[in-house]
């Protein structure tokens, strides 16, 4: 076990240098830089520019410049924002829980609904249940987040008015624990979506794989109940892959709630990508980067050891 967590923080370590240089040559590479912001100042002359780049140290070579924020990085300073001057991490953390309290709320509706569906699709196979299952589960998989999320606002904000169509809590609310409700049900139920599919697919072709499997034949033929079959001995195998599921769509999870976070104007970290993106503010920018990926490798390493947990026929070597 030991030897496993040290060989995957070695690997995570790896993956985290490849990502950080991957993302801070492509944002150094795109049109324009954080200087353009700074040109549209009425009055800003090219002495002024080149001043403040020096202050910078974006007048320095790019691998330099890398060097020197990467250092920095490991010793817990990620920066300064340019639109901000709060550091990095500060501007993160105000916004990282509401993304967090969405994509928790995403997840459970993922995990409740979709393994049901799963599991009575398994049970009721080629019935007409597990037909529209599918359907829907298709159709699903096929709506991008942005247009069902449109669609969303729409018809429960506009027409029907059971829903508001953004924002976290009401403008000059008392922000209760009701109104945070009222806002959040729109876009996790729109993030749920897409995972909710996924999880019922995966979750019907996992029960369809342990339901044909000799020991379940053995419980029926000891006249065991068919709840207890499929609760006790089916569900609880069938189970073992929806947990590498999990760390795998992680990276799925944050891209739904950076389109999700945009549609209802809801300030978490995907939003924030966005606007520092547009304010060319580099620092933020590549701290959700750095962030979002530690987030990845995380969920993928406690995967792992749960899988381990769960099954006592692995062995992290």
């Amino acid at each position: 076990m030991v030897r496993f967590l040290i060989g995957r923080l070695v690997q995570s370590l790896v993956l985290l240098v490849i990502v950080s240089v991957i993302g801070f040559a492509v944002l150094h590479l795109a049109p324009g830089g954080p200087l353009s912001q700074f040109a549209l100042v009425p009055g800003m002359s090219q002495a002024d520019i080149a001043r403040i780049a020096h202050e910078m140290g974006l007048d320095r070579p790019l691998p330099i410049q890398y060097w020197e924020w990467f250092s920095r990085l490991l010793a817990g300073d990620w920066g300064q924002s340019y639109r901000d001057s709060q550091p990095v991490l500060a501007v993160i953390g105000s916004r990282l829980p509401a993304t967090l309290e969405l994509m928790t709320t995403a997840i459970l509706i993922a995990v409740v609904v979709g393994i049901s569906i799963g599991i009575m699709g398994a049970v009721r196979r080629y019935s007409i249940f597990d037909t529209l299952a599918t359907v829907g589960a298709m159709i699903a998989l096929s709506i991008p987040t942005f247009w069902f999320g449109l669609i969303t606002i729409y018809v429960f904000a506009v027409k029907l008015q059971w829903l508001p169509a953004g924002n976290r809590t009401t403008i000059g609310g008392s922000g209760s624990f009701l109104d945070y409700l009222h806002h959040l049900i729109a876009p996790a139920l729109v993030l749920a979506l897409v995972e909710v599919a996924v999880w019922s697919r995966y979750m019907r072709s996992s029960m369809l794989d342990v339901i044909n499997q000799d020991y379940i034949r053995t419980a029926r033929a000891k006249g065991l109940p068919e709840r207890t079959i499929l609760l006790h001995h089916a569900f609880r195998n069938a189970l073992l892959p929806m947990i590498t599921l999990a760390g795998l769509e992680l990276p799925t999870l944050l891209g739904g709630a950076l389109v999700a976070e945009t549609v209802f104007t809801w300030p978490g970290m995907g939003r924030l990508f966005l606007d520092s993106l547009g304010y060319r503010d580099y620092p933020v920018v590549m701290g959700v980067l750095m962030f979002s990926a530690m987030l990845v490798l995380l969920g993928n390493l406690l995967a792992d050891l749960f899988c381990a947990v769960a099954d006592p026929r692995i062995r992290l070597t």
